[in-house]
């Protein structure tokens, strides 16, 4: 039979043809072609044949041939035929797709639907017709009758074909076919939403492994349109995987078993990001719609587009290069906008109780890096890009006198800083765990370091030194590029290279090749011409001498700069090496001894590195002091009877004109008693045993050159020194620049033997009676310099010196003046408590090394770099002033004999101030143990005393002082100690816990202090006001706060219409005639501002929302979106700012900064309720009302601001014309008096014109929106209309006739005058 078909098949015409298959069954045909098809026997002419046997024009035809069709797609779907025969049938099938007519196409592909939603399909081979059939569908236009009005039949049902099989289940194992499908159909914008919206909820059902080229699918298919969502949906699912599979991971260990292993997630996730790539790199639109995404999430919430897999994505298409300087821009500011939200949320409990706290980009970015271990080698790059713009963009910059702040973590909480920290810890996560970008990362480090000598590069030195601790033997292979930088050493600022080298410090215990390289170079540096350099070498030398041991040094247990670690000890051969050691450290010895011919600032470094030498490395004890030794006596007169002691002549250097320091001797003397010290209480000790002379001897040779000296300089007068109140100090003359350098050193050098023979008297009477007579002669050289600055007007006589004084030594001094009360002690004790000044000397040492440790973050001095030591000391000598002030009051000390200076209590309490600041700026992680310390009553016990509980008890302490200095009478007011106490409570408040009793006790004090208490003292009125505003901000918004003061304000100062009187309100005692312009108009306005710029980021966060929502769910959102908490708060926020500015636009504010703030805080108050505005219009095109509160504010700014704004800016107006006449009349002739007036005056009206334009816009919009809502929001709003500036004839008579009268400069004010007056009459209409 099939050979009979297919030779009738043959023929021309098909008649017979036709004829014979009417006369077969359906069932006989079927299975005649299904035998064929499996023995793969002719299959395809056979089909042909029968196709041409049933031609489509008859409808019988039609119907056989769609039978014979489904026939065929249940023969393909068997899996019984070979590949070569399916691929045969397929073709001749969709081949004669086209012919079927619409109806029949319909039914064909319902079929198709109905098997896939029922999951009749075994192989999926005969999908390959789906998209023929869909995309012949999509053609038919014009063969049906029964189309659905004006639309196309065929279309309409491809839609509702396409909904049908989107809308039924998927077999997941025919997911990616499916997907691939539709690329093939012609889909329009609505259909190609519904199929992507399918394919998406698909990803969940799915196994991971198939997901990569489910989502390759997507992409292909994502050129038809739908970019948008399809990236949002595979951003989105990774992130709620991601986020599944940390929580299961910081849960419990045992569900390992059911979750997703962590690397077969992260290898999925980075192909896919690869797939994306990839797609990008053919299709910009794809990579546009990306970088939206990305700038989206920059405003409003950006939870959905932002999380560690879409910024690995990002960082991935950097490697494209037309995306690279956009992606990394974005990530940057979105890096810095994260940190700057967290700071505004920090600092405002109205924020936070608004907006929920969210995941930190920093966090997510670092979760990348971890990631990225599984082989994301795509991402490194960009990685390590990112991290050094970070740092580069965020990095210290050079503030004035080239000095940098530098602040430790825990008080870093500027968000440039943050972001520079992040992109050190970017860099130093991607080193550990890249081997392939170790090398790179640190030549872009050493370039940095090398080039930049004239900025602040510490952020690279400690990443420097952080990647060298993690592990200096990784380094090695990295030798080359470390000695090659050792070679610009000589070149490079002095404070540069000794951070260098105490980052490469544990390299060179490992690798001898860079030792060597780095002794060649500072050998060569010792004799180079420029001073920085031979200071670099002296710096290298120490640190080398510091860091090899040599064999039966102490151990380093009290260290100031302690080795990690990973690299302690690397050599293996210790013993041998300690040896060796011995020898390179006295080469190096050797080699500083010549720089002790060079200029004091070279010897100044090697005498200030000694001591800590000594103390790292004490088996060169011998060697040291020795070399001390000899250097002393160059200048030291050994007669015992010759005056002075010292050979100060020769520690100045005259060359010609120049007059210089040559030896600086009190430096000299200091660093020695130092050692001398250490040496006698940690070496001799273990040397008593077994005595040796010689090792003795030096030091005893110091002594008694210290008491000799000692002796002789108390014995000595001022003549002696060419010294006295005759002699020259000007800074003009060589004798007095060479007086100036001989009166510091003998100063110095009365401090060093200070400490010396108190720290030797063991509690001597006579020994502290030397110790007062050294000081009177330090005193008496100081009030000469001071007395001669006085005259002279000299930047330099004004500066002090930095104190000789060791903390250490200011701290057991402090304590044995103010606290010692040991029987034994007290007669000795007494002679230097009998001298006010010497008590007063040390405190003000004691807040001059504070003050240091503020600037500097380290204080001169034996272990002043130590963080450790500094701290104790600081506990101790707070615990003493703590102890000074709060029992002797500066009204009890003040009420015996006056004396010249400063009050030693006062001086207490200012060092209180510096302490409690400083440490919350350097020892932040401590602050508990510092409050510990102050604590005298607990020891050990109530270890478990909160942080706000210990801070709370000081606060009352200085509370108590407070109100018994307002308690005292007017004219006994002390303001600069009240001042200090309320700065002093601003920095204890701040260790309070917002949420605690204590903080609200503390804020109802305050704001009972600013109510009940009137003194007339502008900066103690400023103090605490901020002090009020900051402790308010932390529970609740300060709006109302603003609107009662600015009522206080309104009421002291009175109306800008003088007919009006105003009511006193007296909310605040504070605010009086004395402080309410300028100081607390201010304070409340820059408060305001602070107000605006947090409503301002609220409204910017909501119409980020708004475009990212109610589009998909209109519905819900009418319902949730009206009673819109933020929305409501906004609202409230700025109707109650809107009372505060009411009462201030009516107030006779003086001329000047208030009123400039005024006009620029209105400008913004305006254009933030524009904005607002502008966010209601948004909202109404998604078919939204506005609520009844904000047609409330709108009523509000009609009624109670605008028009006021105008009549405040008429007055100014009239101000500046009455002050430009009186200046005019003042002054006649001409002279500068009247440009500066006019100059004033312009400075002053220039924000005007701003506020208007910000009006006008705010009008603007307001009738949009009226047009928009159908609500008429301008019914309480008269428009401004004024500002036409029309010349009118009969004022221009009455101004040419004065023009006669009048001379010249008279005609030109009144003229201004003139001018501006009829705008103002018809403003006031």
């Amino acid at each position: 039979m099939d050979q009979k078909i297919l030779s009738l098949a043959a023929e021309k015409t098909a008649d017979r043809l036709q004829k014979f298959l009417q006369t077969l069954k359906e069932d006989d045909l079927a299975n005649l072609l299904q035998n064929q098809a499996v023995k793969g026997k002719a299959a395809g002419a056979l089909l042909r044949a029968i196709f041409k046997g049933f031609p489509c024009s008859e409808e019988a035809g039609a119907l056989r041939r769609l039978k014979i069709y489904s026939c065929c797609v249940q023969l393909l779907e068997s899996g019984d035929l070979q590949k070569e025969v399916a691929s045969e049938i397929i073709g001749l099938l969709m081949l004669e797709v086209h012919n079927f007519p619409g109806t029949l196409l319909v039914e064909l592909a319902n079929e198709f639907v109905d098997a896939i939603k029922e999951g009749n399909l075994t192989n999926g081979k005969s999908l390959e017709l789906l998209p023929i059939i869909f995309t012949a569908l999509a053609t038919k236009k014009e063969d049906l009758a029964y189309g659905k009005g004006e639309l196309n039949g065929e279309e309409c049902k491809k839609k509702q074909l396409i909904n049908t099989l989107c809308s039924g289940r998927w077999d997941h194992q025919y997911v990616i076919q499916l997907t691939s499908m539709f690329k093939d159909v012609p889909l329009t914008a609505e259909e190609m939403e519904i199929v992507v919206e399918k394919v998406l909820t698909m990803f969940s059902k799915l196994n991971l492994q198939e997901i990569p080229p489910l989502v390759y699918q997507l992409l292909v298919l994502s050129s038809k349109g739908s970019r948008k969502r399809v990236l949002e949906g595979i951003i989105a699912f990774f992130n709620k995987l991601d986020k599944q599979h940390s929580e299961e991971q910081s849960g419990d260990e045992l569900l390992d078993f059911v979750t997703v292993p962590s690397g077969e997630l992260r290898h999925v996730e980075g192909t896919i990001i690869l797939h994306i790539v990839f797609a990008i790199k053919l299709d910009c639109e794809l990579g546009r719609e990306l970088l939206k995404l990305l700038k989206a999430g920059q405003q409003g919430d950006f939870s959905s587009n932002i999380c560690p897999f879409s910024i690995a994505l990002f960082l991935s298409i950097t490697r494209i290069q037309r995306y690279e300087e956009q992606v990394f821009d974005l990530l940057k500011s979105l890096v810095i906008k994260s940190f700057k939200d967290l700071q505004l949320l920090q600092a405002s409990k109205f924020l936070q109780n608004l907006v929920p706290h969210r995941c930190c980009v920093s966090t997510m970015i670092l979760e990348v890096v971890k990631n990225s271990v599984h082989s994301w080698d795509h991402i490194t790059q960009g990685l390590v890009e990112l991290g050094f713009i970070l740092m580069d963009s965020y990095g210290p910059k050079k503030i004035l006198d080239g000095k940098t702040i530098e602040a430790s973590s825990g008080l870093s909480r500027m968000p440039n800083q943050h972001a520079c920290k992040l992109g050190a810890n970017i860099l130093l996560e991607t080193f550990k765990i890249h081997e392939m970008i170790r090398q790179e990362i640190l030549e872009q480090v050493l370039n940095r370091v090398v080039t930049r000598g004239s900025s602040p590069i510490t952020h690279f030195i400690d990443l420097l030194s952080n990647i060298i601790m993690y592990s200096p033997l990784v380094l090695q292979s990295c030798s080359s590029k470390v000695t090659e930088t050792f070679d610009y050493l000589s070149f490079l600022p002095l404070q540069t290279v000794q951070g260098l080298l105490k980052a490469v410090q544990p390299l060179l215990k490992v690798s001898l090749s860079i030792r060597d390289s780095l002794i060649l170079v500072l050998r060569k540096a010792m004799f180079a011409s420029q001073l920085d350099a031979r200071k670099s070498a002296v710096a290298g030398f120490l640190l080398l001498l510091k860091n090899f041991k040599v064999l039966g040094s102490l151990s380093s247990s009290q260290c100031s700069q302690s080795i990690g670690i990973s690299q302690v000890h690397v050599d293996v051969h210790s013993r041998y090496n300690s040896v060796a050691n011995e020898t390179f450290c006295l080469e190096i010895m050797d080699s500083l001894r010549r720089c002790l011919g060079q200029q004091a600032d070279v010897r100044l470094m090697l005498y200030e590195g000694f001591y800590d030498v000594l103390r790292r490395n004490s088996q060169l004890a011998n060697s040291i002091m020795q070399t001390l030794l000899s250097q002393l006596k160059q200048f030291y007169e050994p007669e015992p009877d010759m005056l002075p002691p010292l050979k100060l002549e020769a520690c100045i250097l005259t060359q010609g004109d120049q007059i210089s320091l040559q030896e600086p001797l009190d430096c000299l003397l200091c660093c020695i008693q130092h050692c001398l010290a250490w040496y006698k209480s940690r070496v001799m000790p273990l040397q008593q045993e077994e005595e040796e002379e010689e090792e003795e001897g030096f030091y005893q040779d110091l002594d008694d050159m210290l008491e000799s000296i000692t002796s002789r300089m108390i014995k000595s007068e001022l003549e002696d020194f060419e010294l006295d109140k005759s002699s020259d100090f000007s800074q003009s003359t060589g004798i007095g620049i060479k007086n100036n350098i001989c009166a510091s050193l003998v100063m110095g050098v009365c401090e060093v033997l200070i400490e010396y023979n108190f720290s030797i008297s063991n509690f001597s009477k006579n020994k502290f009676e030397e110790v007062l007579s050294l000081f009177m002669c330090y005193k008496e050289l100081s009030d000469i310099l001071n007395e001669k600055a006085g005259k002279g007007k000299t930047k330099m006589a004004n500066k002090t010196n930095d104190s000789f004084l060791s903390m250490k030594f200011v701290s057991d001094l402090l304590t044995a003046l103010f606290r010692d009360s040991t029987q034994s002690h007290e007669e000795s004790l007494s002679v230097l408590r009998s001298s006010n000044e010497f008590m007063r000397y040390a405190v003000s040492v004691a807040l001059q090394k504070v003050q240091q440790l503020k600037e500097m973050g380290h204080v001169s001095g034996p272990d002043g770099q130590n963080p450790e030591k500094v701290f104790q000391n600081l506990c101790d000598i707070t615990r003493v002033l703590l102890w000074r002030y709060t029992s002797i009051p500066t009204s009890v000390e003040e009420s015996g004999k006056k004396e010249k200076g400063k009050n030693i209590s006062l001086l207490c309490l200012e060092g209180l101030q510096k302490i409690f600041s400083a440490v919350q700026q350097f020892y932040q992680p401590k602050i508990h143990q510092f409050l510990r310390a102050l604590d005298a009553t607990d020891e050990e016990e109530e270890a478990d005393v909160s942080v706000t509980q210990r801070a709370a008890f000081q606060i009352r302490q200085f509370q108590r002082s407070l109100l018994n200095i307002l308690s005292s009478q007017e004219e006994d007011f002390n303001s600069k100690e009240a001042l200090l106490l309320v700065t002093v409570l601003s920095n204890l408040s701040k260790l309070l816990e917002p949420s605690s009793t204590q903080f609200v006790q503390m804020l109802s004090w305050t704001t009972k202090i600013c109510k009940e208490n009137s003194w007339e003292d502008a900066s103690f009125c400023k103090g605490l006001m901020n002090l009020l505003f900051s402790l308010h901000v932390l529970c609740k918004s300060p709006v109302t706060l603003l609107r009662d003061l600015s009522q206080d304000i309104h009421g002291h100062i009175g109306d800008i219409d003088q007919d009006v009187e105003v009511e006193k309100t007296n909310h605040f005692a504070m605010v009086n005639l004395r402080t309410a312009a300028p100081t607390v108009c201010l304070l409340l306005l820059s408060q305001a501002e602070k107000v605006l710029e947090e409503v301002d980021w609220l409204i910017t966060k909501l119409k980020g929302q708004v475009s990212q929502e109610i589009i998909p769910e209109e519905a819900s959102s009418q319902a949730t979106l009206p009673n819109h908490p933020i929305e409501k708060a906004i609202i409230i926020q700025l109707g109650t700012l809107l009372t505060f500015f009411h009462e201030l636009v009516q107030t006779a504010l003086p001329s000047g900064s208030c009123v400039d703030t005024l006009l620029k805080d209105l400008c913004k108050m305006y254009t933030i309720l524009t904005a607002l505005v502008r966010y209601y219009l948004q909202v109404c095109q998604h078919s939204r009302g506005i609520p009844k509160n904000m047609e409330k504010l709108v009523k509000l700014s009609g009624s109670h601001l605008t028009p006021l704004c105008y009549s405040f800016i008429s007055y100014i107006q009239n101000k500046n014309i009455k002050s430009l006449k009186h200046t005019g009349e003042k002054k006649k002739e001409k002279t500068a008096a009247g440009p500066t007036a006019m100059a004033r005056a312009l400075r002053e009206t220039k924000p005007i014109p701003n506020l208007i334009f910000a009006i006008e816009q705010y009008e603007k919009f307001l009738i949009h929106l009226s047009k928009r809502s159908k609500v008429n929001l301008m019914q309480h709003i008269k428009l401004s209309t004024s500002r036409d500036f029309k010349i009118k004839g009969n004022i221009l008579d009455m101004v040419l006739q004065e023009d006669e009268d009048e001379d010249e400069e008279g005609t030109a004010s009144e003229h201004e005058g003139q001018n501006k007056e009829p705008a103002k009459k018809k403003r006031k209409k």
